[in-house]
């Protein structure tokens, strides 16, 4: 399949010297919702602003359903739909008349049923005669929403949306979202909240330092890089784990009351019924054992950390 969006070796430098890309290679797919997860300055807000025509990159290429966002900015930008990070408003408009204005820039035609739906859906619609600046913040973001979707983008960025929202708020979001993504559009965001990449997101990229870490399907990422653990609650704790279970690399938590295991879970044999028997015959003796999995934020502090 074609992707929507095709970045090929892109570079930011600054006039400082600073690197914020370094020869980016990206592409997304139509329909899916794509999470870029990175720490602060990795390169997300800088990445997004390159796609979107607002950052001119120091070399490489975009293009946007084959349109290069250089040579073919209107064309490019007239499918994108953004909401930026940091909320900029027109303070002592409308919400009704700024989102409709928004519209208008992209010369398509007035249509107020279309601007009232987006409202509704967004929770807007009370406040739509209200002034931007009278709006509280999670209600700022909101319309800042409804002004990205307001010429019924193709593809839809989001930088750090769901930021000082509350829960309900950030609920309806994603609702939303979902949506969105079941009548084709695609959805590119940037969260500090990783359980919603986890949640929402179909494929995950990682970038750090201006460097794309990795790109994958949700499900193989955790797959492949997430790791089980096994926790056995000792009866009696332990000072030092035995030489004869060095093979296992286990580790003593809880001050010594527990004994943890790290398995792959995707051989042919854990290991676990090994550990079991040679613990018996160790002497050590448990009262009860649970197991867990690695999260995606497991994984992305480990991927980053080990690129530190």
């Amino acid at each position: 399949m074609q992707p929507i969006i095709s970045v090929k070796d892109l570079c930011k430098t600054y006039s400082s010297g600073f690197e914020a890309l370094k020869s980016i290679n990206l592409e997304v797919r139509k329909g899916e919702i794509f999470a870029l997860l990175g720490p602060n300055g990795a390169g997300k807000t800088t990445l997004i602003g390159a796609i979107c025509g607002i950052v001119n990159p120091t070399s490489g290429q975009v293009s946007v359903a084959g349109h290069d966002i250089k040579t073919d900015y209107r064309a490019a930008r007239s499918m994108i739909g953004l909401v930026p990070q940091e909320l900029t408003t027109n303070a002592f408009e409308t919400v009704r008349a700024d989102v409709s204005f928004s519209r208008g820039l992209f010369g398509k035609p007035a249509n107020p049923a279309l601007i009232e739906k987006i409202l509704k859906d967004l929770s807007l619609w009370d406040k739509r005669d209200a002034k931007i600046i009278t709006l509280s913040g999670g209600m700022k973001r909101r319309h800042m929403i409804a002004k990205a979707l307001s010429h019924e983008p193709d593809i839809l960025f989001l930088d750090e949306p769901t930021a000082g929202v509350d829960v309900e708020l950030r609920r309806d979001m994603w609702n939303l979202v979902r949506q969105m993504r079941e009548t084709g559009v695609t959805i590119i965001l940037t969260t500090h909240y990783i359980e919603e990449a986890e949640e929402m997101a179909d494929r995950i990229g990682v970038i750090n330092k201006g460097e794309i870490v990795l790109v994958e399907n949700k499900a193989e990422l955790m797959r492949n890089l997430g790791k089980k653990q096994l926790t056995l609650l000792l009866q009696t704790p332990l000072e030092s784990i035995p030489q004869a279970l060095s093979a296992y690399q286990l580790e003593l938590a809880d001050g010594g009351s527990e004994l943890v295991f790290t398995y792959d879970s995707r051989g042919e044999r854990t290991g676990i019924t090994a550990l079991l028997a040679d613990l018996g015959k160790a002497g050590i003796r448990f009262k009860d054992l649970q197991t867990s999995q690695s999260s995606l934020e497991d994984i992305f502090v480990n991927l980053v950390s080990d690129r530190t």
